[in-house]
């Protein structure tokens, strides 16, 4: 039997975020058919940037904090988008830059925080393809960006 995703998320003691205002020229998310693309979703502290360069002045445990709260916000988008959780099939794909110096190679490490999060609320629809790139910059100097693709029903 398949959980409900709302009561799964009570569970886990998270309350899903109104949808992030864009900070630039794009849209939080477009559905094709039956895929939803959610923009880019930078990590937030306190309703700001959580500014920060793996390998300088963040270690991976931090970051990987950071990106546990992008999934809670890119949670937050794909219910802005589908109107219904439970409707999610699947989440396809997360792709995660993190904002590292180039000797840090923990980057798949810091994106486990999202992707760990997405498995706990969704089972097995939420195991997916990844990406985590090491970057120079994100904007506004945040230490991770994370963004996903979801399939719906």
């Amino acid at each position: 039997m398949t959980t409900n995703i709302y009561e799964r998320l009570t569970e886990l003691g998270i309350t899903l975020p109104p949808i992030a205002v864009p900070a630039a020229a794009y849209v939080p998310f477009v559905r094709s058919g039956n895929l939803i693309f959610v923009s880019g979703h930078i990590a937030r502290r306190e309703g700001k940037a959580w500014v920060g360069q793996l390998g300088r002045d963040m270690v991976t445990a931090t970051a990987k904090h950071a990106a546990r709260g992008i999934a809670i916000d890119l949670l937050g988008t794909l219910h802005a988008a589908t109107g219904d959780l439970n409707s999610i099939e699947r989440i396809v794909k997360v792709m995660s830059r993190v904002n590292s110096t180039p000797e840090f190679t923990e980057q798949h490490l810091v994106t486990n925080g999202c992707s760990e999060l997405l498995a706990e609320v969704f089972g097995e629809r939420g195991a997916h393809a990844r990406s985590a790139f090491g970057v120079a910059q994100i904007p506004m100097g945040a230490c991770v960006e994370i963004e996903l693709i979801a399939q719906v029903k």
